[in-house]
């Protein structure tokens, strides 16, 4: 019990303390990140399941070709709406490492639902080759390893790929991004509109990409956001009949007494 009321005491002060949504602290010479909209926020925000579904579409078809998601497994993405035959397919579709053959050389196969996400690099020496000396950081939890979470993710590949200012030296190799610390990134710009078809007929420009992606980012960093609401929403109501109970019955003993 002393669990879920710690918890429940937790739910309820980050509720009475909320202030609104205020863009997050940006880095020196960096501008602060876009009031953006998100269904997964406040108290009783959750993921948006359409939204989610064609956040895993730019994550496959555009970003798992330098990013990994090595800590998710094909099997979790039922969570967001996939079918158990769609994840059959989206396993199969991948490389994973199979077992090791009768003289001991590596081998593969096709991926099963309960396989992780491979990486797209053999390691990191090859991660570096490819991306101009810098490693793509996994994706499982980018969006708890990066101040601002979605809203970044969001502003960074949404957003932040413009002309440099008059002057800015951008290094070969690298491109200026708005809201980068230091404004030069190696990562080129990942979207472009039209990169992907959604299967709902949605239009596939790149803040829609972007806001997607980053929903979906947020989904992988924290998946159980959901639940936690809910329970903590039980116990705030469970803590706040326990205090009209016990106010009741505070009146009922000190009746005679007043009296």
């Amino acid at each position: 019990m002393s669990r879920i009321v710690t918890a429940g005491l937790v739910f309820a002060l980050g509720a009475a303390m909320a202030l609104p949504a205020a863009p997050a602290h940006a880095e020196e010479g960096t501008p602060p990140l876009p009031d953006t909209s998100w269904s997964f926020s406040g108290p009783f925000g959750t993921y948006n399941r359409a939204a989610l579904q064609r956040g895993f579409q730019v994550y496959n078809e555009v970003c798992s070709a330098c990013h990994s998601m090595k800590y998710v497994a094909f099997r979790n993405l039922a969570a967001i709406g996939l079918t158990p035959e769609q994840l059959k397919a989206i396993a199969a579709s991948k490389t994973v490492p199979g077992a090791p053959d009768a003289e001991g050389n590596p081998t593969t196969r096709p991926g099963m639902p309960s396989d992780y996400f491979p990486s797209p690099f053999a390691n990191e020496n090859a991660a570096r080759a490819a991306n101009n000396g810098a490693v793509p950081p996994d994706q499982s939890s980018l969006a708890n390893a990066r101040e601002g979470g979605a809203s970044y993710i969001y502003a960074l590949v949404g957003l932040g790929y413009v002309d440099p200012p008059a002057g800015f030296k951008v290094p070969d190799g690298s491109y200026y991004n708005t809201y980068f610390p230091g404004h030069k990134i190696h990562m080129p710009p990942p979207l472009s509109d039209g990169a992907v078809t959604y299967a709902d007929g949605t239009k596939a420009t790149v803040p829609q990409m972007a806001h997607d992606v980053a929903t979906f980012l947020e989904w992988t960093s924290n998946p159980e956001m959901e639940q936690r609401k809910h329970l903590g929403i039980r116990v705030v109501g469970f803590l706040a009949l326990m205090t009209w109970v016990t106010y009741k019955v505070k009146k009922h003993i000190w009746a005679d007494v007043e009296h």
